[in-house]
C-alpha cells in the first residue's frame, strides 16, 4: 500500500537550517498535492506549506520567507527547506499526500500521512 517515508529531521541551533524529504510509493497513479504539517505538544496540527501538482505553493504566515517547499514529480518526493529556524519551529513534522490509486477505477482521492519526523530548534 501507499507509504510516505520522511527523513531529515534533527536538532539544530536557532538560525540553522534543515532539509526534510518525503518519498511516496505504492500503487500511486498520480498525486494531486503534497504538503508539510507540524504539531507541537498540546497544540493542534497546522499546515506549514503545500504544493499542488501544477507547482502552486502556499505557506503559513509564520514560515513565509524562511521555508521553501518543492517537489520532484518523477520521484514522487516533496522537500521542505527550512532556513533561519526559530525555537517556535520545534515540532513533529508530518508529510501529507493526496493521491489517486491504480486499483481505484473511480479515481477517488485518498489522504495519506507520513510517520512524522522530529525537528528541535534549541540553543
Amino acid at each position: 500500500q501507499v507509504q510516505l517515508v520522511e527523513s531529515g529531521g534533527g536538532l539544530v541551533q536557532p538560525g540553522g537550517s534543515l532539509r526534510l524529504s518525503c518519498a511516496a510509493s505504492g500503487g500511486i497513479v498520480s498525486i494531486n498535492a503534497m504538503g508539510w504539517y507540524r504539531q507541537a505538544p498540546g497544540k493542534q496540527r497546522e499546515l506549514v506549506a503545500g504544493i499542488t501538482s501544477g507547482g502552486s505553493t502556499n505557506y503559513a504566515d509564520r514560515v513565509k520567507g524562511r521555508f521553501t517547499i518543492s517537489r520532484d514529480n518523477a520521484k514522487n518526493t516533496v522537500y521542505l527547506q527550512m532556513n533561519s529556524l526559530k525555537p517556535d519551529d520545534t515540532a513533529v513534522y508530518y508529510c501529507n499526500a493526496q493521491v489517486r490509486l491504480i486499483a481505484d477505477v473511480l479515481r477517488r482521492v485518498y489522504d495519506y500521512w507520513g510517520q512524522g519526523t522530529q525537528v528541535t530548534v534549541s540553543s
